[in-house]
């Protein structure tokens, strides 16, 4: 297969490619941080911070006891940037999550007052999302979406930069609530943790069993994140890429033409619009990050799983088969094709 992989159309100024600059030398200065404290899950830091560059969002999921709260909030600890952090429970309300309007005195007057819940800050760690309810759990689709809060007829806009790191648990586990479609398509990815390798592992048992006083450094802040968010979408993206990113989404949707037997056999439901707009934002990231000014096919390839794996539904088909949605990106990387005019 081709690949576009020169670097191409530069960005427009010298200050554009000095924060493209500051941009790759952050993410070496966070993966260094981090390694302080998390063993191990290369892949899963990197789309971690394509997702953070991108403003993307970001549900993670893994068995307990990976390691995905104490990765999420070290990110935080490294930004320097407001952060919250939410359990979820099954009793838990919208309004603990959102705010609440309250009556409040004041000279003998009294009048509604709204509190703003922990949802209002740079950071959210929606810790174990998928432990509470769906009605709970829609309490973030405006705020995820739009950047924004409606509460009593006002609207009130989220803090600069936003971004929400959820987990959830496998939804084998007992006590788990499947996020519903809506909520699940908010997310840039889903990132799966698996278990770390043995020797990995040992790290991990020596270094949490004495004391580890290692000291954080902040090498970037809110104002950094804004600007890479910025920067990134000047990245050009060549039309027969755009073309590959929306041939392959189309092509995980059954009721299409272009879908291939398997996805028709398996698929109950495919990629959306957001698929598509995902797999080449986030590729405008990851192509700065790997030195290049322009997205590739690779880029593509490489973010195709964790950008639909959560947006392909399977039906009882594929279930009763033991195919995962892993396993259908898999055959459609292997049988879609670039567009003829590939550069």
């Amino acid at each position: 297969m081709s690949d576009n992989n020169d670097s191409g159309e530069e960005l427009e100024n010298n200050d554009d490619l000095e924060l493209v600059k500051r941009m790759q030398e952050g993410q070496k200065q966070i993966v260094s941080e981090l390694r302080k404290i998390i063993i191990g899950q290369e892949t899963v830091v990197d789309e971690l911070l394509i997702a953070l560059f991108a403003g993307g969002h970001c549900l993670v999921t893994g068995v307990p006891g990976l390691a995905k709260t104490l990765l999420i909030k070290t990110v935080a600890d490294i930004l320097q940037v407001d952060f919250s952090r939410i359990q979820f429970t099954p009793d838990l309300m919208p309004s603990d999550v959102v705010g609440a309007e309250i009556v409040e005195e004041r000279d003998g007057n009294r009048s509604l007052k709204f509190v703003k819940g922990p949802i209002f800050t740079s950071i959210l760690l929606a810790d174990e999302i998928n432990r509470t309810p769906p009605k709970t759990q829609s309490s973030l689709l405006e705020a995820m979406e739009e950047r924004q809060v409606t509460a009593a007829g006002v609207t009130y806009p989220m803090t600069k930069p936003f971004f929400v790191l959820a987990t959830q648990n496998p939804i084998e586990l007992e006590g788990t609530y499947p996020l519903p479609e809506a909520q699940l398509d908010r997310f840039m990815f889903k990132i799966e943790l698996d278990y770390l390798s043995e020797s990995e592992e040992v790290r991990v048992v020596t270094n949490t069993t004495q004391n580890n006083d290692a000291v954080l450094s902040h090498p970037l802040g809110a104002e950094d994140i804004l600007d890479f968010q910025r920067i990134a979408r000047q990245v050009p993206a060549a039309e027969a890429v755009v073309q590959y990113a929306v041939k392959l989404v189309h092509a995980s949707r059954p009721q299409s033409d272009t879908a291939p037997e398997f996805v028709r056999d398996w698929v109950s439901w495919g990629g959306g619009i957001r698929a598509s707009q995902n797999l080449i934002l986030a590729g405008k990231v990851r192509a700065l990050l790997n030195g290049r000014y322009n997205v590739s096919y690779n880029d593509i390839r490489a973010l195709a799983p964790s950008v639909m794996r959560h947006r392909i539904l399977l039906n009882f088909h594929a279930e009763a088969e033991r195919i995962t949605t892993d396993d259908v990106i898999r055959r459609l990387l292997d049988e879609v094709t670039e567009p003829r005019s590939a550069i």
